[in-house]
């Protein structure tokens, strides 16, 4: 444990900021599985729109806040997108 004033202050704000991202990443990850669960029905192509516009959202929304690299979001939503369009 630290001793410095500071250092506990910076243990308290990455505790903090870590349990944000975690959110932030788990709502990503939700996005993505409900629109790969939507690709593999592939009952509605509307709903496979639907989902991809959203995981692509939640995406660009983690990369706002800092969560994840902008290049990484950038690969996942290519990649799905290229399953959207393999699907159609």
């Amino acid at each position: 444990m630290a001793n410095i004033k500071s250092a506990k202050k910076r243990t308290v704000l990455s505790e903090v900021r870590r349990l944000r991202n975690r959110t932030i990443r788990s709502t990503v990850h939700t996005a993505v599985r409900r629109f790969e669960r939507a690709v593999a029905n592939s009952d509605a192509a509307a709903d496979s729109v639907a989902t991809f516009r959203e995981a692509s959202r939640q995406l660009d929304r983690a990369v706002t806040r800092g969560v994840i690299h902008r290049n990484a979001a950038a690969r996942k939503k290519s990649r799905l997108a290229k399953k959207l369009t393999l699907q159609a």
